[in-house]
């Protein structure tokens, strides 16, 4: 599977983190781990199927996902192409009035956020595009079009900073606090323009922290220390929810 980043144009870049274009030539069964970005796929050759409990689901060819609570397991045709848009924290709400909460855990068609004819008239432009160039402008150009005025958020992206800066390990009533607003209303404006709580979305951040760690082969109970778990086996408990599989394991297959 080859996979490419592409940083978007100027116009785009407040509200695209980047852009990527995926590519498989046989057939495979994949893992992905949750993140804090909302994602669209527009799959311009073959076909992708969502695996769950089992059941097998074949995803709209235009969708978008949104900040998912745990794994998912996919599973791709022989020949696919994708090209992925991945948004900024706040980047989605300049697209469309759907609350991004609404989309949380939910991978869905495209079409029931945009017209169906633009999703339409996009998809044969990239069935007909020659390069990875082509593909990444018709994306752009679609993104534009639907480009909408907003005013900023400046708390709520000042509280996504905050959480960051923080590898996640903030308290939400500290950060509350920090941002001298109630705390209630300001989860409820929060979870709406990012499509989960300041709780989850901290823990996802934390989650993805250990993640990067977990690679310089330090000790569960440096792990649990330095991320601030309350013992090894809530440690453990959140690990196998994001990953599927224990600490260890996952480690062992690095």
């Amino acid at each position: 599977m080859s996979f490419y980043k592409i940083i978007p144009i100027d116009e785009l870049k407040p509200y695209i983190n980047h852009f990527a274009i995926s590519e498989s030539f046989q057939q495979s069964i994949y893992k992905v781990f949750p993140s804090t970005k909302l994602v669209i796929g527009f799959q311009y050759k073959g076909f992708l199927n969502s695996l769950e409990n089992n059941v097998q689901n074949t995803l709209a060819t235009a969708g978008i996902t949104g900040i998912q609570n745990s794994f998912k397991i996919f599973e791709n045709t022989v020949v696919t192409g994708t090209v992925l848009v991945y948004f900024t924290a706040t980047g989605f709400a300049y697209f469309s009035g759907l609350p991004a909460h609404e989309l949380f855990d939910q991978s869905v068609s495209l079409d029931n956020i945009f017209e169906k004819n633009k999703i339409d008239e996009t998809q044969d432009k990239l069935s007909s595009a020659a390069s990875h160039t082509g593909k990444i402008k018709i994306i752009e150009q679609f993104l534009l079009s639907q480009l909408k005025e907003r005013k900023e958020d400046k708390l709520i992206v000042e509280a996504v900073k905050l959480i960051y800066q923080s590898n996640g390990l903030i308290k939400i009533k500290e950060l509350a606090q920090k941002l001298f607003v109630s705390q209630s209303p300001f989860e409820k404006r929060f979870r709406s323009l990012i499509g989960t709580t300041p709780k989850k979305f901290a823990s996802i951040i934390r989650f993805n922290a250990v993640l990067n760690d977990l690679e310089k082969a330090k000790s569960l109970t440096d792990l649990c220390f330095e991320h601030n778990f309350f013992d090894q086996a809530h440690f453990i408990k959140d690990f196998k929810q994001y990953t599927g599989d224990t600490p260890d394991n996952f480690k062992r297959l690095l």
